[in-house]
């Protein structure tokens, strides 16, 4: 057994007290947000630095849920992120394993064209021309159809499944699958890893979708959440969907209504990722392996 010197031994302490403080750094201020997003308004306005929620409330995620602007963006992030991320997964699983097949007819042409998607990039103005001239400024499509999938995305879940062997395919073809059962049926129920995995990416980037927001949605009715946290945290106002700082002797502190945002905009992922966790950890190196 290899005898470990003195000088490793404090070289491995030194490492792990320089992580702890790395992460007691990070962790620091969204424990911060939490505090004052929990602490009572008055105690809020009096000043200084938050250790532990003063004068526990849940009064600022009730003014926030009281509002029409806030639950609505909610819920119009929430059905971004299912319904765009069930549509990326269709749109991107299928793409990929059609190109993973040698059979395909035109596979490498469509590869290359792929390939140029990521090298060359139209920009905003042709993006936003394409948007107008397809009618979806101020509709929801237009946050859900440019980012079905992307061409790394493909190439990613295709290398996943260039690892499936081809005689899974042609056993249940023999079984009286066509090309659509067999990715149905036998290749998604093997490919839970890479589904979870780009499952997970998709519903961040929808739950987050903030720039095109801000491009094509002009209508506040129909403002994702983030574009709601972004007018709170540079709106000098003190009004959230109609409130006011002062209701019915009630104190409203806009700091604290931004900290408890904030928290409601991050759970939902967070809530959503232990669930996962056991896929995301085989397939987060999906595609990288060939053997």
């Amino acid at each position: 057994m290899t005898q470990t010197s003195l000088s490793e031994k404090l070289f491995d302490r030194i490492n792990l007290l320089l992580l702890a403080l790395l992460s007691l750094a990070m962790l620091f201020p969204i424990y911060y947000v939490v505090c004052v997003s929990f602490t009572d308004p008055a105690e809020h306005l009096k000043g200084g630095l938050l250790f532990y929620p003063k004068g526990l409330t849940l009064e600022n995620y009730q003014y926030l849920f009281s509002t029409p602007l806030f639950p609505r963006a909610i819920g119009i992030s929430a059905y971004l992120a299912v319904f765009g991320t069930l549509l990326s997964l269709i749109v991107t699983s299928s793409l990929a394993y059609s190109l993973s097949r040698k059979r395909m007819l035109g596979r490498k042409t469509m590869l290359r064209l792929i390939l140029l998607t990521m090298l060359f990039h139209p920009g905003i103005i042709p993006n936003y021309l394409l948007i107008r001239d397809l009618d979806l400024i101020n509709s929801l499509w237009a946050l859900i159809l440019p980012a079905l999938s992307s061409g790394w995305n493909v190439f990613l879940m295709k290398g996943f499944f260039d690892n499936i062997p081809d005689g899974l395919e042609e056993a249940a073809v023999i079984d009286g699958c066509n090309d659509i059962q067999v990715w149905w049926r036998i290749i998604l129920p093997l490919s839970l890893p890479a589904i979870a995995t780009f499952g997970l990416f998709f519903a961040v980037a929808y739950w987050n979708v903030f720039f095109n927001a801000v491009l094509y949605i002009n209508d506040f009715q129909k403002w994702p959440l983030q574009l709601v946290l972004r007018q709170m945290l540079i709106d000098s106002s003190t009004s959230v969907g109609g409130g006011t700082v002062l209701q019915e002797g009630q104190i409203i502190n806009t700091e604290s209504l931004k900290m408890a945002a904030v928290i409601i905009g991050c759970l939902p992922i967070m809530l959503v990722y232990p669930f996962l966790q056991k896929h995301f950890a085989k397939g987060v190196l999906v595609g990288s392996v060939k053997g």
